[in-house]
């Protein structure tokens, strides 16, 4: 028996649990099922990642603590991963004691063996939220190519990485102001010091090899010092020797595996937690990931694990992105579409047996191509595997009163499906699911072929051959129980139908090869329907109701949505106001007396507005969806009692309002109906 410790990749505790996210829990869930069938001690475990400003700023939008935050959406997940059959022997938080126990244990061992540095850096600041900045809530123009909106750690069209300081037309996310740079000392990990450890690892069978191809390429450049610390204000946890220093997010996110993993041991008396993380530990431990982060896994981790005397991976496996028909996922067509909109509408197995036959075990991104997947399921699943029970069960049941015959009349045709466990179990444990799926349909033909070419139907009505209809359907029943062994780390809940069904214990790799003989079976209830057209169009539509009631108006200009930033869609309405707050917003129509580019700006349009008595500047984000001779003498809606705002550009005196996803979809004119300048909008 073997004894494996698996993880996943751990969903952030600031959002819904969306169909790309389950191409990975499903792949390890299946993997895991399998292990645990071939009679090894597969041990799953998983946790919320449940830190950083993210999550501080999203629970103070919401006005409530972090932790309310994090409890919401760890129920959320952990109802959206059972329902689709996602079995986690423990799923945690990292913002627990022992992950913060574990992080610190880390952190002084690496710290005592001189693996730590200190050193003063100039970083992004807000000077109206009074924080500095993650990488990933400043945008603006890349560096290297140019490219507009981008994100402060990397550009997104040319793949290039920068420090966020390099960025050009820098604002900040949160409160659209133009970051200045202030200093701070910060607390780095020495990754250099772990160069000629990663060079062997890596290439050490633990990885895919397009995966240590990819490492070679940052190892063969140098490792630079990693920043492992953020400033307050932070949601984490704070690092020992260093009051107002947090650890970054991602030194206790993947501490969070073994956090999960001692959890558990405190709750199984029959676990051992050295037994799987001492150094010398001869158990196996997996991480499956997505190509995302692989650097974080595959350097980050393991230099932290060797630091600090921990075992390293056996392995990680890696996979790649979900596209929707061939386009990355999308609010606006519908196909950006949450765990519980697919739920919602469809059976949960549909689509772990989709993702299973697009599996193959890399990091290629794979395709939910939905016809393809109606296609799919109903051929494979309904036409061919539920179709043999459906065929063959109504005449055990009409005429042998449930129960099957006495002998195997084909034994070599039933062998045939017993010696393909061997191959199939070969795939599965390499997870070419891909492959195993295509030899287990090839299996369902052949019993297909088998009952077409007896014919019970034709024999049922022939006299004398009572023998033969009934060593036909028993045979084709026995072909089922293998299939639907051979599937069940697939589709968990119809092989619990069928165990019913079939009045049998839970099937497991090696309790099949006898067929069954002279076994009282119960009636045949259905076991999968059809998918329909209408259903997957019902998701969709779904899928772009939820857009809507997330689609808040934008405000452009000196604003926090200036910027138009890829997270602003997709942002939640914010949290109620009360009407006096609202009735202190003075809106008034304003006639655009001119608009005009502004220089180094790609996303700004310099306004000059007229509200009647005085003339205003704004300066507003709508350069994507109007040239400036479009705008001159059109009126609009400006929030005019807003204080004014220096920017680089200079000052802007009030706030255009728009609304649309962004892009050349932004609305801001106002219709002419008689409206002056300066008239209030009511």
């Amino acid at each position: 028996m073997r004894n494996i410790l698996v993880t996943s990749a751990l969903p952030y505790a600031n959002g819904s649990i969306h169909i790309g996210h389950l191409v990975e829990y499903i792949q390890t869930d299946i993997w895991v099922r399998f292990q645990n069938m071939r009679g090894n001690q597969c041990i799953y475990v998983c946790a919320d990642d449940s830190h950083g400003t993210p999550i501080m700023l999203r629970a103070q939008k919401e006005n409530i603590t972090p932790e309310q935050l994090i409890e919401r959406y760890s129920i959320e997940h952990q109802q959206d991963f059972a329902d689709f059959s996602i079995r986690f022997d423990n799923y945690y938080s990292t913002h627990s004691n022992e992950n913060q126990q574990l992080s610190d244990t880390i952190y002084n061992r690496l710290n005592d063996a001189g693996h730590i540095t200190r050193k003063v850096i100039k970083q992004a600041y807000d000077p109206v939220k009074e924080m500095f900045l993650p990488d990933r809530f400043i945008k603006g123009d890349c560096p290297k190519c140019g490219a507009p909106d981008q994100y402060g750690d990397g550009c997104e069209v040319c793949s290039s990485t920068y420090a966020p300081t390099e960025l050009k037309n820098a604002v900040s996310a949160v409160s659209g102001a133009t970051p200045i740079e202030k200093e701070s000392e910060h607390i780095f990990c020495k990754l250099q010091n772990f160069e000629d450890m990663l060079k062997t690892w890596t290439h050490g069978e633990h990885l895919q090899s397009e995966v240590s191809n990819k490492l070679d390429e940052w190892l063969d450049s140098g490792l630079q010092e990693w920043d492992i610390s953020r400033d307050t204000p932070y949601f984490g946890f704070e690092i020992p020797d260093a009051p107002g220093k947090y650890y970054y997010v991602w030194w206790d996110a993947p501490v969070g595996y073994m956090a999960s993993f001692q959890n558990l041991c405190e709750k199984r008396k029959d676990l051992s937690f050295d037994a799987y993380w001492d150094k010398n530990s001869q158990h196996e431990l997996y991480h499956f990931i997505g190509k995302d982060i692989i650097y974080h896994h595959a350097l980050f981790w393991p230099s932290m694990l060797e630091g600090a005397g921990f075992r390293k991976p056996s392995g990680i496996f890696v996979h790649g992105f979900l596209t929707v028909d061939g386009q990355k996922m999308s609010k606006s067509r519908g196909t950006f579409i949450t765990a519980r909109s697919y739920l919602n509408n469809l059976d949960p197995e549909y689509l772990r047996y989709y993702f299973a036959t697009k599996l193959n075990g890399s990091f290629q991104d794979i395709d939910l191509n939905l016809d393809d997947f109606l296609l799919r399921v109903n051929s494979d699943l309904v036409g061919k595997v539920v179709n043999i029970a459906s065929r063959c069960a109504g005449f055990i049941d009409k005429r042998f009163e449930n129960k099957l015959a006495a002998n195997c009349s084909e034994p070599g045709l039933y062998h045939d499906f017993i010696d393909m466990g061997t191959t199939i179990a070969q795939h599965y444990e390499s997870r070419d699911y891909g492959k195993a799926m295509r030899d287990i349909m090839t299996l369902a033909d052949r019993a297909n072929q088998y009952i077409d070419e007896k014919k019970p139907w034709v024999l049922a009505k022939q006299e004398g051959m009572e023998q033969q209809v009934h060593d036909v359907c028993s045979l084709g029943l026995n072909l089922f129980r293998v299939l639907i062994a051979y599937l069940k780390p697939v589709l968990p809940d119809m092989a619990k139908k069928v165990e019913t069904f079939l009045n049998i214990k839970p099937l497991n790799w090696d309790n099949y090869p006898v067929p069954l003989l002279s076994h009282s079976i119960t009636k045949f209830k259905p076991l999968m329907t059809r998918v329909e057209k209408e259903d997957i169009e019902k998701m969709l539509d779904e899928s772009k109701q939820d857009l809507q009631k997330e689609l808040p108006a934008k405000a452009t200009g000196a604003t926090p949505n200036t910027t138009n930033s890829k997270q602003g869609s997709g942002d939640p309405i914010a949290s109620e106001i009360q009407f006096d707050d609202f009735a202190k917003v003075d809106l008034r129509i304003a006639k655009i007396v001119k608009a005009e580019h502004v220089e180094g700006a790609d996303k700004l349009l310099q306004l000059t507005l007229d509200i009647g008595n005085e003339t205003r500047n704004v300066f507003a984000g709508i350069k994507s969806a109007y040239q400036p001779e479009e705008l001159e003498g059109k009126l609009t809606v400006m929030v005019a009692n807003l204080a004014p705002r220096k920017m680089r550009f200079g000052i802007s005196e009030g706030m255009v309002l728009a609304a649309g996803p962004g892009g050349k979809d932004l609305w801001i004119l106002h219709p002419d109906s008689g409206a002056l300048p300066g008239m209030k909008v009511k």
